[in-house]
């Protein structure tokens, strides 16, 4: 997975920015981005701050490492109905 050029403190100050009244397009040019990134950040990351994020990553490790183990234990379940299958 690519991973962005900007922090997540960075994407959250563009974001305050924009709250402030800056107008989309100008923040856009100042910072090199898409207004399809800003509007991205803005759904993804909107109303947060800096310890909603981290939890919110520490939810989406969590989340990641329990779909690897359903994967695993789903494939020896499988592997077992196919053996005991088999007789």
């Amino acid at each position: 997975m690519k991973t962005s050029r900007y922090t997540e403190a960075q994407i959250l100050a563009i974001l305050r920015h924009a709250e402030g009244g800056v107008p989309v397009a100008e923040l856009c040019r100042e910072h090199g981005m898409s207004s399809a990134s800003f509007y991205k950040w803005r759904a993804k990351y909107g109303g947060m701050d800096a310890s909603m994020i981290s939890q919110m990553k520490a939810i989406e490790d969590e989340n990641r490492r329990l779909k690897k183990m359903f994967a695993e234990l789903s494939m020896q379940n499988e592997l077992l109905k196919e053996a005991l299958g088999k007789k």
